[in-house]
Order: C-alpha cells, then sequence, then structure tokens
C-alpha cells in the first residue's frame, strides 16, 4: 500500500529529472546561439579606457610610474583610506593583517604579511594602486600610493621612519622573501 508521501515523490520524480534536465541544458543552448549569431555585447574599448587600464609594474620595477611619497605622508593616508579593514598598524580588521607577522611561513599557521610574504615591493605598489582601497579601487593617485607602499614597508620594518620610495628606490628594496618563490619549469 502507498503512503500520500510516496504516491507524491512518485508523481513528482518525473517533474524533478525534468527540471534537472532543463537547468543543466540551458546554458549549452544558450552558448550555442551566441556562437552562431555572435556576441552581441559591450563595445570597442576607446583609446584612454586602454590608457586607464594599462598600468601593470612588474616586480623589476618596469612600469613604475613618475612619483614619490614618504612614510609620514602615508601613514595619514592609511588612517583615512586603510585603517578600518586593515587595523591600526596593519596588525588586521574585517581585512587581512599587512604587518606584525609573528609566525613564520614555514609554521604551521603562517602569518602571510607583506614583509614575511611578498617577494617584491614593485607588486605592492601594483596591488595598492589597483585594489585599494576596497571601496573605491584605483582612486589614489600615484603619489599617495608611493606614500601609502612605503608606510607599509615602514611597519614591516623594511623602510625607515624617514623613508620615501619613488621609481628608482622601490624595486631596489630587499624583501625578506624575496627567493621564497620558485618557478616551476616543469609548466613550462
Amino acid at each position: 500500500m502507498r503512503t500520500a508521501g510516496c504516491d507524491m515523490s512518485m508523481r513528482n520524480g518525473p517533474r524533478l529529472a525534468l527540471r534537472r534536465l532543463i537547468v543543466a541544458v540551458a546554458p549549452l543552448v544558450s552558448a550555442v546561439a551566441v556562437a552562431a549569431t555572435g556576441p552581441s555585447l559591450g563595445r570597442p574599448a576607446a583609446a584612454e579606457e586602454i590608457a586607464r587600464w594599462d598600468i601593470s609594474v612588474f616586480p623589476d620595477g618596469q612600469g613604475l610610474p613618475a612619483g614619490r611619497g614618504g612614510v609620514a605622508e602615508g601613514k595619514a593616508i592609511y588612517r583615512s583610506q586603510c585603517l578600518s579593514c586593515h587595523g591600526a598598524d596593519g596588525r588586521g580588521g574585517s581585512a587581512e593583517e599587512l604587518a606584525g607577522a609573528r609566525h613564520g611561513l614555514s609554521d604551521p599557521s603562517p602569518d602571510k604579511t607583506i614583509g614575511s610574504y611578498w617577494p617584491y615591493a614593485a607588486t605592492l605598489f601594483d596591488y595598492v594602486r589597483r585594489s585599494m582601497p576596497m571601496n573605491a579601487p584605483g582612486s589614489l593617485g600615484d603619489t599617495q600610493v608611493y606614500a601609502v607602499t612605503a608606510y607599509l614597508l615602514y611597519l614591516n620594518g623594511l623602510l625607515g621612519e624617514a623613508g620615501a620610495v619613488d621609481r628608482d628606490s622601490l624595486p631596489k628594496i630587499a624583501m625578506p622573501n624575496r627567493g621564497g618563490f620558485s618557478v616551476d619549469e616543469s609548466s613550462r
């Protein structure tokens, strides 16, 4: 004898299977339609848009813009733009800690701060310029980014209190983990 619950599952089984099939096949049908007719999204990027996006900075400093920023200016910018997420002195808040690593990378619970993890100071500049502050990425000018970078390096003991960085000095800063990454030659 069937119970009402079993009877319902027997009747809903084919419907559920059909729903699952539709959910699985719909993206494929959509992709085939786009491939057949060509994409209809977007527009060609304007030259000025491309210039705004073409801001890559490489580990050796290639791509760093003109400008200079010091620890004191960086501290003021950090307090107004970064402190609410990264906490006082970069010790962490709702976002990751940036300074003050107590555990090395080989410890069971490593602290991946700028001073303990990042291999190149120039890529710190690149990251800050592209991604910070979180609520307005890319809103800081180059001089402000240099200043915040200087302050973050200072918090990690890599720059003195009166220190400053620019496109010539930043790539020369020897980060403690510079040799900590290796290239997997088998993937080349």
